[in-house]
This record gives structure tokens, C-alpha cells and sequence, in this order.
């Protein structure tokens, strides 16, 4: 039975909707305490600047309280997908566009009440995955990293190209400050992206790798 506080739930299109403002329906139904952009900008002699972004999303976990035999399906399809819509419309508005972003990553933080399958469940579908890759123009899988965590970790999320995920000038990571988040009964839930690669990358890649095998360790000088 529905509370009469609450409002009626509603159908709404949300694949056209900018999530950057009046976005309280979305928030409310995600269980949404904050939401934060950092942003960093890494100049280049000569070019432009690298501009990074990683955006968090703090909502109640909407699975505390239940054990391990607990079906995280339906909830993950309910909320996943208003994560991913808050989380890219504030890294595309960031960066200036799906056209400007060249690599991307993702995480989640579980707090200490919960368990890891509850970060997993937000992170690891289709339902935030698919959605988030598509958003900022991408191919390829998304890097991660995932865990449970008390309130001020210093999180640093991985990142690799968006449509070609061999390339290692586009391995890196980007430092998140969760100073507040995630109390016992929340879930921390990141996305990041980035308009370049590392600023200096130059150790080669897998089209001008020679060969490598265990044989080389019979030509070891020490």
C-alpha cells in the first residue's frame, strides 16, 4: 500500500530528459543523497589539454537488511538505470559531449552493512553498463573496480579507451575523494571519463609489441 506522502509512481520518458536539473523525482526514486562531479584538467605542450571527470552517485542501499538468498534483480533493473542517466548527463555536460570523451571507467563502494554483490548488482549489468556505454559513445567493456568500504576512501577508478580497449596510452585512473560516502547503508556508485590519453604515454603497444614469451628469461642479465 502506497504512503500518502509519497507520490504516485508514474511512467516517465527519461531518454530525451536532461537529469542536470529538476531531477527531484529521479532522485527520490533512486534513494539519492548526493550526487558530485570532480573534474581535473592535465595540460600538453603543444595540445590541447586532457580534461578527466568522475561522477558519483550516493543512494540508500536498497537491498540492507536482506541476506545473501535475496533476488538483487529486480531492484538492480528498477535503479540501475536512473544511476547511469544522473552519473553520464553530468560527466557529458563536464566534458563537453559524448564527441569529446575518449576513455571511461566505473565503480561502486558498498558500505559495511551491505555486501559486495549489492555494488555488483548496480555496476555489473546491462541495466547501468549498457546504458552508461551508450551515453558516451563507446564499444568496448568498461574497466572497474569494486569493493566494501567505510566513508573516506580515497578511491581511484580505472580507465581504458571507450572503443578500443587495447590501446595502453589510454590506461589510467582517476582519484575519487569519498569523504562522506558510503555510510554503512549505502552504495557508492562512480563513473568516470576522460577527453585524452595519459599525458605522456609512450611505452608502446600491442601493434608494435615484438613477441614476448617465457624464453626470455633464458637471456636474463643481472
Amino acid at each position: 500500500m502506497n504512503n500518502p506522502a509519497e507520490p504516485a509512481a508514474r511512467t516517465t520518458d527519461l531518454s530525451t530528459r536532461s537529469s542536470l536539473t529538476d531531477y527531484g523525482d529521479i532522485a527520490r526514486a533512486a534513494g539519492l543523497r548526493r550526487i558530485f562531479t570532480q573534474t581535473e584538467e592535465i595540460p600538453r605542450e603543444g595540445a590541447p589539454a586532457i580534461r578527466r571527470a568522475v561522477t558519483t552517485a550516493v543512494i540508500r542501499n536498497p537491498w540492507a537488511g536482506t541476506g545473501t538468498d535475496e533476488d538483487l534483480q529486480p531492484e538492480t533493473r528498477r535503479v540501475a538505470p536512473l544511476l547511469a542517466k544522473l552519473i553520464s548527463d553530468r560527466l557529458l555536460d563536464a566534458l563537453g559531449g559524448a564527441d569529446q570523451v575518449e576513455a571511461f571507467g566505473k565503480a561502486a563502494l558498498v558500505g559495511t552493512a551491505g555486501e559486495l554483490e549489492h555494488a555488483g548488482a548496480l555496476i555489473h549489468t546491462p541495466y547501468f553498463g549498457n546504458l552508461l556505454r551508450e551515453a558516451l559513445g563507446g564499444t568496448s567493456i568498461i574497466c572497474f573496480v569494486d569493493g566494501r568500504a567505510d566513508a573516506g576512501e580515497l578511491l581511484r577508478v580505472p580507465m581504458w579507451h571507450k572503443t578500443a580497449a587495447a590501446t595502453r596510452d589510454y590506461y589510467q585512473t582517476i582519484e575519487a575523494n569519498l569523504a562522506d560516502a558510503p555510510h554503512p547503508g549505502e552504495i557508492a556508485v562512480l563513473a568516470a571519463a576522460s577527453t585524452g590519453p595519459r599525458p605522456f604515454a609512450r611505452i608502446g603497444d600491442r601493434a608494435t609489441d615484438r613477441p614476448v614469451t617465457s624464453e626470455i628469461l633464458k637471456e636474463i642479465v643481472l
